[in-house]
Formats: structure tokens, sequence, C-alpha cells
């Protein structure tokens, strides 16, 4: 690495660090009940929503009405967005004319985005309307961030709580997290985006003249193009802010027209683990000590920079079959050196390994560059990153009830080695704990690992074996497996960004990657407030001087290698036959 990478890289986390202490703090306010310096502004409105829907908002729920309230909604929500797709042709604000989406991408669309995986099997500027990406899509960027804010304030209440039978209300969760995080949050970042130039408009398609005409495919000259149009920045901030990740366009925050700057770069990937890292403080302020926000925070940051370097490093070392060609991969002032294929030039190397690392790190799914042209090994740790449970930062909320899950298994297997029960912020950790957060661990892997299986064993299936499934795999050898196992480890973690070369558009592709990314969703969020419920129940027990202090570095070491040892026992075996072999491969050739 040069200095120029150390620097991008250590403003990066620094601005990180820096930003989340006082937004976790104004978060605990708003999830808490507390003034939080909006509500003059937008009170009128959260009360008005309450009293349309008929929210009693001082009630709260048990877990099981917490648990029916968030699978009603978000069901709400894919029929809502599969409505609008399929009806898109007939529905005003279409002014390209685009036809209805079929059946399979419809299903496979709603769900991506209610599950906050925005996975998409189609290219935004020729498939959708702006009824269907500003009205349909970017409201479920909106509520499914909140949906997994609400499902975290829930959690921690369960830990914070002391023989209580209720975790707060769903519907004040959902609508306090929206109004008051995610909204101003988006309208910030919205302004400063159109400020470098990213579109915000309504128009219809722009033709411009070509500066120089091309050839087309048939031979004849070609001499104009047609410039997508439409509300880009309006959704692009929702989409990083929520980890949601659908881009506008079909190459996401590549585009010029989405992300045009430097500057443009860095907000964009800054909001990506913005809110993750927050909730960490969040957290800490929730449960009446802050070291334990920090810890967390510690241990995800002790994951993500390592990883971050090492595909900064497998990027920058580039491919030895380009110097064998005599192409010119060296550092200079004309060029990044090292692996540029699929990369943006006014990026680089340096920020396309950072958002590459970031956006699966913190189950956002966006991309500045194209991660099936990166490195084996550059391409290794990103789909890593999502394999590990998508609990360093992760989604809005669901990172951290996600990490919190490891942290009751850590705390679990402490209590095991000292021969006692095991406690976590006072609550005791017990056989019911135990069973639920092996099941939200254990089910993203399932899915991954067995819808990798179905879908590369088309011998044993007649369909599978058919030509038009095969043909979406545009690489043979381990290559094309490494696509279709980033694809189920996108999906089955609700991460949503792919290795392109794997054409997901087709009946069977939509329907997996949907049921994957449903299950990897809504099976977690049951088992979670399952736990909350559970341990809301539960007397405070005080530490001993057997209880493991779990703000101190010895946890953090502890979670941190939990973490690892579940990733590397579980998807060790797989990666070997894709990205290792190809690493094996290209250095052999």
């Amino acid at each position: 690495m040069n200095v120029n990478a150390w620097i991008q890289f250590g403003l990066f986390v620094a601005v990180l660090a820096a930003l989340a202490k006082p937004l976790g703090a104004y978060m605990a306010r708003v999830l808490e009940g507390k003034p939080c310096g909006l509500e003059r502004l937008l009170g009128w409105c959260e009360r008005g929503i309450y009293r349309i829907a008929g929210v009693d908002a001082g009630s709260e729920m048990g877990w099981r009405q917490y648990a029916f309230g968030v699978m009603a909604f978000n069901l709400i929500g894919v029929i809502a967005v599969y409505a609008v797709l399929r009806l898109q042709g007939a529905l005003p604000l279409n002014p390209q004319g685009f036809a209805g989406a079929t059946p399979d991408l419809a299903f496979d669309t709603a769900v991506s985005f209610a599950s906050n995986t925005n996975w998409q099997s189609y290219g935004g500027e020729t498939t959708l309307s702006y009824l269907s990406q500003a009205f349909a899509l970017t409201v479920q960027n909106f509520v499914s961030a909140a949906t997994g804010i609400g499902v975290l304030a829930a959690l921690i209440r369960g830990l914070v709580r002391r023989n209580s039978t209720t975790i707060g209300n769903f519907w004040v969760d959902l609508v306090r997290s929206t109004l008051y995080i995610l909204l101003p949050l988006s309208v910030i970042w919205a302004v400063a985006l159109v400020s470098q130039g990213v579109l915000q408009n309504f128009d219809a398609y722009k033709t411009v003249e070509l500066v120089e005409p091309i050839q087309s495919t048939d031979g004849d000259p070609t001499t104009t193009q047609s410039l997508a149009m439409g509300p880009v920045a309006s959704q692009v901030a929702i989409k990083q802010l929520g980890t949601n990740g659908g881009g506008f366009f079909n190459v996401n925050s590549a585009h010029p027209f989405e992300n045009p700057t430097p500057l443009s770069n860095f907000l964009q990937v800054l909001a990506i683990l913005l809110i993750p890292a927050a909730l960490c403080c969040t957290f800490g302020v929730m449960v009446g000590d802050a070291r334990q926000g920090w810890a967390i925070f510690a241990a995800m940051l002790a994951m993500f920079l390592p990883l971050t370097l090492g595909v900064i490093v497998a990027e920058q070392s580039g491919v030895p079959q380009y110097a064998a060609m005599g192409a010119d991969d060296v550092v200079s002032d004309a060029q990044s050196g090292g692996n540029m294929e699929g990369k943006e030039t006014r990026f680089g190397i340096v920020n396309s390994a950072i958002w590459a690392s970031a956006t699966t790190a913190a189950s956002n799914g966006s991309v500045n560059s194209m991660h099936d042209s990166f490195t084996p090994l550059g391409g290794l740790i990103p789909m890593w990153l999502m394999q590990l449970g998508e609990v360093i930062f992760g989604g809005v909320g669901s990172g951290l009830y996600g990490m919190l899950m490891f942290a009751i298994v850590a705390v679990f297997i402490a209590g095991l080695m000292v021969g006692r029960t095991p406690e976590y912020l006072g609550k005791k950790i017990e056989a019911f704990e135990m069973k639920m957060a092996s099941l939200v661990i254990l089910i993203p892997c399932c899915m991954v690992l067995v819808g990798t299986a179905i879908a590369v064993a088309g011998p044993g299936l007649d369909y599978l074996s058919s030509e038009e499934v095969k043909g979406n795999l545009n690489n043979p050898g381990a290559h094309g497996f490494s696509e279709v196992l980033y694809a189920l480890s996108s999906a089955g973690n609700n991460n949503g960004s792919a290795f392109a070369g794997l054409t997901a558009n087709e009946p069977f592709y939509n329907v997996l990657l949907g049921i994957a990314m449903f299950v990897s969703r809504y099976w977690l969020i049951i088992p979670t407030l399952a736990i909350a419920g559970s341990l809301a129940r539960k007397k405070y027990s005080p530490p001993s001087a057997g209880t493991l202090p779990t703000h101190q570095p010895l946890f953090v070491v502890m979670l941190v290698c939990t973490v690892l040892l579940v990733g590397a026992l579980t998807f060790v075996p797989a990666l070997a036959l894709g990205p290792v072999v190809e690493h094996l491969q290209m250095i052999a050739s």
C-alpha cells in the first residue's frame, strides 16, 4: 500500500468514528421516546400518523405482538411493491412507457426491497418507471431500514428491562425511526449529492449528439445517445443511509449520474457505515454503559480494518498475466496501477476497495466498481464479509442485533469454560436463548450453502440442466462457481451485491434468490424478538467474580474469534472450490 491509500483509508475511518458518538446518542433519545429536537418540526406528522393508523402510542407489545406487527407490515409492503411493478405500464410517471415486470421479477424485487436486500435482477433505467423507483422502492428503503432499527430497539429493551412482559411498540419504533432518523439524514445527504451533480428530476430521457460517431454492431454509424433522467439523489441518499444499496441505474454507484465525483463517493461510502456504526453507541447509551457499545464497535472494527486492507493489497498487486502481456500496471501519476479492470478511473483502486468492503460488511450491496472483475482474493474478501453473517457493522439495526447473537454465543462459551451459567449485561443466558441465537446464526449459512448446491446441481435435476439455466452462467470453472456462490451469499445474508457475470433475471434464480432473501430476513427477526421477550422477563443478576466483563479487550477478542470461527468452519470448503482455486490457477499460469 502506498501513502495515498493509507491517507484515504485513515480519513474514512477517522470521520466514521468521529460521527458515530453524537449520532448514536441522538438515536438513543429517539428510540427511548425522549425529546430529540425535531418534535416542533415533525411532531405533528408523528401524531397524525398514529391517529390515522389507530395506533395507541402509549401501549406496548409482547414479543409475539411485536413480531406479528413486523411480519404483517412487511408482507403488506411486499404485496404493494409487487402490484406496482406488475401494473407499472398502466400507472403514471412512466415517460418512457415501460411495461410491467414479469411475475418472477416482480416477486424477486418486492421481496428484495422489503427485506432490506435490494438485490436487482434488472437494469433500473431500462425497466422501471419513476413511480416504481420513487414511490415503491424508495418507500421500502425507508421502512425496511426502520424495521431493522425497531427490532434492535426491542432486543435492547429486553436486555435492559426486568420482569417485564413487553418490549416496546413496533409502530412507534417504525414511525420515530423513519421521521426522526432516516428522513432528516436523507434530506441532508440528498442535498449534498445534488450539489455534486447527482440527478434529481422527473424529466423524460434526453437524446444528445455524440462528440464523435461510433460504429454500431450492424456496421452503421451511431451519432446520438439517450441519457437517462430521474429522481436519483433522493433514492441514493436513503439507499446508502439505510444500507439498502439498490441503484437507480444498472451499474449502481459506478454511474456518473449517480456518483459523479470523489466527494460524492466519500459521502456515499461514509453513509453506508454511518448508522450501523452509530448504533453501537446507541446500544451503549440505552443499556446504561457506553463501554458495552464501544466494545462491540471495537470488535467490528477489528475485523473490518484488516479485511479492507486485504482487498486494497490484492487489487494493487495486480494480475501476473497483465505484466506478461506487456501492460503497464505500476503506480504512477498517470494511473493507480494494479488491477484497474472494472473500476472507475475517477475513483481508482483504493476507493473501489474501501467501497467493496464497506458495502459487503454493511449489508448494503451498492457498488462503485464491478466485483466480478476483482482479483480472486480481492473478490473472496467481500464474499466472506457477507458469509460472516453481515454482523461487521451489517445492516441498519440488523447488523447489531446479529452481532449481539454472536455475543450471546461468546458468553455462553465463556460460561462453559469456567463452569457457571453465562450472563450478558446481567441476564442469564440459558438453553432457550442459545437455541434462538443458533437459529439466527445458522439459518443464513444454510440458505447460502443449500441454495448454491441447488443452483449447481444441474445434472440431477431436469430443469436445472436445461440450456436456459446453464446459459445464465457466463464464465466456466472456478470463477463461474464463485459467481453462483456470491449470488447466494448475497441473497442469503440480505446484502444485494453481485458478481455481475451471473445473469439472474430468469424464473429459477428470481424464485430461488427471493426465497433466500425472505427466509434470511424474517426467520432471523422472529427468534431475535423471542430472545428479547425471554430476556425482558428475567430478573437482573449482579456481576460476580465468575462473570465475564463484556466491556474489556478479552471479550472483544472472544467475540471476534467466535464470528471468524463460524465463518471459517462453514464456508472455507466452498471458498476453496471458487476463489481459492481461481487464485492458484492465476499464479500458476
